[in-house]
């Protein structure tokens, strides 16, 4: 079996939690890989920074449709840490040890999206 088959069988199997989970697991190691490049790589730390900010900025898009099920007050909170992500990779740009807040974020998030029986085992899973 090709790995392309694999990974589209996979694609196809997972559940939308694992599924978000997954995507802040990469992006997540993503910012935490970029913190350790040297301060003037600005452009790995940027790429870094952005993708996360895409990340959030769909989830807020997401949150903002009427056909949202999620409940509003979720749905706002959500929105409005997409905000303070998006400003606060400004600041990550130029301060590398501001990527720890985002990182943080990204965890919290994490752990809801995690299922109960799985929390401990997967918990470790980033960083």
């Amino acid at each position: 079996m090709s790995l392309q088959a694999y990974q589209q069988a996979s694609q196809r199997s997972e559940d939308p939690r694992s599924t978000e989970y997954r995507l802040f697991a990469q992006v997540t190691r993503a910012l935490m890989a970029s913190k350790t490049l040297p301060k003037e790589d600005v452009k790995g730390r940027a790429e870094a920074l952005d993708w996360n900010r895409r990340v959030w900025s769909n989830l807020a898009i997401d949150c903002a449709s009427q056909d949202n099920k999620l409940p509003e007050s979720l749905r706002a909170a959500i929105i409005s840490l997409s905000i303070f992500v998006s400003k606060h990779a400004s600041v990550a740009l130029r301060n590398p040890d501001a990527v720890d807040d985002l990182v943080d974020i990204n965890r919290t998030v994490m752990q809801g999206l995690m299922p109960q029986a799985n929390a401990g085992a997967e918990g470790q899973a980033v960083g």
